[in-house]
């Protein structure tokens, strides 16, 4: 029988450097996309994929997700008296979205070693993992496009978009062997490579459905730049050992972890607001 996949660990340790000073003294996952952080993005996919649990890894100064996740009874007490349900529903939806467990990467040691802080609460069951910065836009979730695959040929698998060419030095890349449309053998990963060097077009954009094989694989995985531990070096070695399935993802991705594509994205999303997206879309017009 076909194990369920209703766990998901999102990673959310970093310092957020990039950002700074925005994120001096907040998470840059908590950075708003319009009117959601882009947190919230990532766990609303994994909630519409069927995922029951997240697993959240934190770290320094991150207090503030586990308090958007948590219910605010001050909040919900003044916009009740102020009448402004709508509001209200919202911000106890938030809280309602799933159950959330937070594990504390207590040293930055690399976000394969924030994976394998979740090793005791994910047990033996497969899992779905993403970076909590990468929004993928997308009619069927990302991670439900993943789990598909999973549930057909019962192995890992990485969520894989084709990039141009001239950006392909900015991300993992994978060695592909078709085996139907979409869907791949992973017969290898190379880190950033030189566009003349890359293996495909094909390039890993942060989402992830791992069997538990991969903690063993991240265990035995040597620390690698800046002495850390990579995922993208334990998906390496798990390619040794085991197949490793890519899906081709249909969707947008936004990186916001950049400024700017988190500037992209987040007028991608503006433009699209019911409320003020016409508005919006004029104003630019007229800048231009």
């Amino acid at each position: 029988m076909t194990p369920k996949i209703r766990r998901a660990v999102i990673a959310v340790a970093g310092f957020g450097t990039r950002f700074l000073p925005a994120t001096k003294a907040q998470p840059k996952e908590m950075l708003a996309v319009v009117d959601k952080p882009i947190i919230q993005y990532v766990v609303e996919e994994m909630v519409d994929a069927g995922i029951e649990e997240i697993v959240l890894v934190t770290g320094q100064n991150k207090r503030s997700i586990e308090d958007h996740f948590d219910r605010s009874f001050e909040l919900e007490y003044r916009l009740k008296e102020a009448h402004k349900l709508d509001l209200l529903e919202e911000v106890k939806r938030i809280s309602n979205l799933a159950k959330f467990i937070y594990v504390r990467q207590k040293m930055p040691l690399g976000n394969g070693h924030a994976l394998l802080c979740a090793k005791v609460v994910v047990d033996d069951e497969p899992f779905a993992f993403s970076y909590g910065d990468d929004i993928i836009e997308a009619k069927i979730p990302a991670i439900g496009q993943m789990i598909k695959v999973f549930e057909k040929y019962q192995g890992s698998v990485m969520g894989v978009m084709e990039v141009p060419r001239e950006k392909i030095s900015q991300f993992g890349v994978i060695k592909p062997q078709e085996i139907e449309k979409g869907v791949y053998k992973v017969l290898d990963t190379v880190e950033k490579p030189h566009p003349d060097d890359a293996p495909s077009n094909l390039a890993s954009v942060g989402r992830y459905v791992f069997t538990p094989k991969i903690f063993e694989a991240l265990e035995e995985t040597k620390p690698g730049k800046g002495g850390e531990i990579w995922v993208a070096d334990g998906v390496k070695n798990l390619c040794r050992n085991e197949t490793v399935y890519a899906c081709k993802l249909e969707g947008t991705y936004w990186n916001c972890g950049d400024k700017r594509e988190f500037l992209k994205a987040t007028i991608n999303f503006a433009l699209k607001n019911p409320e003020f997206g016409r508005d919006l879309r004029k104003y630019l017009r007229n800048r231009v």
